[in-house]
């Protein structure tokens, strides 16, 4: 059941070639509790999803256990509401899909984000206006400590800005086991608020669109800017964007005038993009990492090679650029491991 010494590079996005002590895949509650009760002596112990937000920058020295639990409940509330809980090993992506087959609403700007559903409320994942917390439910988690299972309902999971429990005093301490999310049947909360969105439905000749044509707009959007993880390794967006004092907003203002920004009471959320764009980092390649050519906020594995250890020097250069030239500091939102 527990290999040893395991090729990591098929099961992450940037495709870094490193190695796992101990590895072993696990498809119920079931065995990944009797693996857990086996590997007292395999420590540490990393879960892993679809392996899209984690940079390995070395070989790993415990026990790495790929989540592969599957399956799809639907609980309808009303005429308008339905609850649907997935494991954590669906693929994103495709529950999105099967969501919007059934005419579900709530998870359309979510579509063609990489990874797996287990790890969507790790860092609340958002896109195009929409975040995790706009449907979460709740999520049924697996206590690492005492190996019970306990539910983590919205207020719980005390989601921020790419940011939950789970990234926070919570991390290490569960494993996400499947994530419920409350849509609508009828009455859709249509989100086109987001200008590409709304450019792009023009583009398609759409001005009354369903929850399909806005689901078909995002992914034209991120086909057309973000590059494919089986093509070229990436993680998708590797930082944050900043949110600054509204007082450092208006100084930065004063001497760089078209830096846009995103008012949110005293605060602004400066685009990551831009900042990188302007450091003179977009489809910058040293070695064999790069920086997008379409979208800055991009790191790519360009020549397939690269090591983790390439692409986290490569992202420092671009933090101190950034820190240097306009006094912000960029986060990493990919794992470090």
């Amino acid at each position: 059941m527990i290999q040893e010494n395991v090729s990591l590079k098929p099961f992450n996005t940037f495709c870094v070639d490193v190695s796992a002590r101990f590895f072993a895949e696990v498809s119920s509650v079931e065995e990944l509790t009797e693996i857990l009760n086996l590997s007292n002596d395999k420590k540490p112990v990393l879960f892993l999803g679809g392996g899209s937000n984690i940079l390995f920058t070395k070989d790993f020295e415990g026990l790495i256990l790929k989540l592969n639990l599957r399956g799809i409940r639907e609980e309808i509330i009303d005429e308008n509401e339905i609850l649907i809980t997935a494991k954590a090993g669906e693929n994103w992506h495709q529950f999105v899909t099967y969501c919007l087959e059934k005419n579900y609403g709530g998870l359309e700007n979510l579509s063609l984000i990489p990874g797996n559903v287990g790890t969507s409320p790790m860092q609340n994942i958002g896109a195009y206006g929409t975040e995790i917390r706009d449907v979460f439910e709740s999520c049924k988690v697996l206590n690492l400590e005492t190996l019970e299972t306990e539910i983590f309902d919205l207020e719980r999971c005390r989601f921020g800005y790419r940011d939950s429990i789970f990234k926070q005093e919570a991390k290490g301490k569960y494993v996400i086991l499947e994530v419920t999310f409350r849509l609508t049947r009828k009455n859709h909360n249509i989100n086109v608020e987001y200008g590409a969105i709304k450019t792009e439905l023009e583009n398609m000749g759409i001005s009354n669109p369903t929850i399909q044509e806005v689901s078909k707009a995002v992914i034209n959007i991120r086909q057309s800017k973000l590059p494919d993880p089986k093509v070229v390794g990436n993680a998708g967006s590797f930082f944050k964007n900043p949110t600054i004092p509204l007082v450092q907003f208006e100084d930065l203002k004063q001497k760089f005038e078209t830096i846009p920004g995103y008012p949110n009471g005293d605060f602004v959320k400066v685009p990551a993009g831009w900042l990188i764009e302007q450091t003179g980092w977009k489809g910058k390649q040293i070695g064999n990492v790069a920086s997008h050519k379409l979208q800055a906020l991009v790191i790519i594995n360009a020549t397939g090679n690269a090591t983790g250890k390439e692409i986290f020097d490569f992202s420092t250069m671009i933090i101190d650029s950034v820190k240097e030239k306009y006094g912000i500091e960029l986060e990493r939102e990919v794992n470090i491991i």
